[in-house]
C-alpha cells in the first residue's frame, strides 16, 4: 500500500504542471540583480550535456558529498527533498541516508530531467525516491511532513524568494531543516561567473526573514558555504 501510495502521489504531482522555476536564458543566462531575484535563468532541458557537469568525476573531490550527508544526521524512514536535483547527485544519495523506509522528493522544473529522474531511481533500485515536477513559484511539496530540504547551487536560481521560502517552511514538519549550499561570492575554479554568485550574508538574511535561523554552519567545502536552518519556533505556518 506504501508503494501504491506514492506512486499516485507523484502521478498527480507530475500532472499538475509543466511551467518551470529556472526560466529559459537570456543570452548569457543573466537577469537583473534586486532583492530576492534570482541572479541566473538558465535552461536545463539538455539532460546529457547537464549529466557531463552535475556527475562529473571530479566533483566529488570538492563537494565531498558523502561528508554532506554525514553532517546532516539523517535517519532512516525520514522524508527529505531535494530542491534543484539536476541529475540526482545528491538525490541518490539521501536516498541510501534515509533507506528504503524513507522517502526523497527529487524537485525539478525541467521535464526532461524529471523524467532522466525518474529513470535513474528505477534503474538504480530506488524506490524512495518521488520525481517532482515543480512549477517556477511553489515547489509541490506535501504540508508539514518533511524532514529536510536540501537545496545545492540552486537558491540563487529562485526567483522571488521572499514568497517561495514560506512555501518550503510549510512543507517542512516542525523541527524540519532548511539546508542552503551554494557558491561562495568570490572567484573560483569551479562554479558560475561571479555575478551569478549570492554572498553568504545575504543568504542568510533571506532566510531568517522567511522564519528561519540559522542552526549550524559547517566549514570543510572549499568553494561552497554550507548553511543549515531550523524554523523558528513563534513563526506559525
Amino acid at each position: 500500500m506504501i508503494g501504491l501510495a506514492r506512486a499516485l502521489f507523484a502521478v498527480v504531482l507530475l500532472s499538475t504542471s509543466c511551467s518551470r522555476l529556472r526560466a529559459d536564458s537570456d543570452a548569457d543566462g543573466h537577469v537583473e540583480h534586486g532583492p530576492g531575484r534570482a541572479t541566473s535563468h538558465r535552461s536545463f532541458a539538455d539532460v546529457e550535456e547537464w549529466k557531463k557537469v552535475f556527475d562529473s568525476p571530479e566533483r566529488p573531490n570538492w563537494q565531498m558529498p558523502e561528508r554532506v550527508i554525514e553532517a546532516l544526521n539523517l535517519k532512516p524512514g525520514q522524508a527529505v527533498a531535494d530542491l534543484g536535483a539536476g541529475t540526482g547527485y545528491f538525490t541518490v544519495h539521501l536516498a541510501q541516508a534515509v533507506g528504503e523506509t524513507g522517502t526523497v522528493y527529487a524537485v525539478e522544473v525541467e521535464p526532461t530531467l524529471v523524467d532522466h529522474l525518474r529513470h535513474r531511481a528505477e534503474l538504480e533500485g530506488l524506490p524512495q525516491v518521488l520525481p517532482i515536477l515543480a512549477s517556477k513559484d511553489t515547489p509541490r511539496l506535501p504540508h508539514g511532513s518533511v524532514d529536510l530540504i536540501l537545496i545545492v547551487d540552486t537558491f540563487h536560481h529562485l526567483d522571488h524568494r521572499a514568497d517561495y521560502l514560506p512555501k518550503l517552511a510549510a512543507a517542512l514538519t516542525p523541527r524540519g531543516r532548511l539546508v542552503v549550499i551554494d557558491w561562495k561570492k568570490e572567484p573560483l575554479p569551479e562554479g558560475p561567473p561571479l555575478d551569478h554568485k549570492l554572498a553568504r550574508d545575504e543568504v542568510v538574511a533571506e532566510v531568517t526573514a522567511a522564519g528561519f535561523e540559522l542552526a549550524e554552519s559547517p566549514e570543510f567545502l572549499s568553494y561552497q558555504y554550507f548553511l543549515i536552518f531550523r524554523r523558528t519556533e513563534a513563526r506559525v505556518w
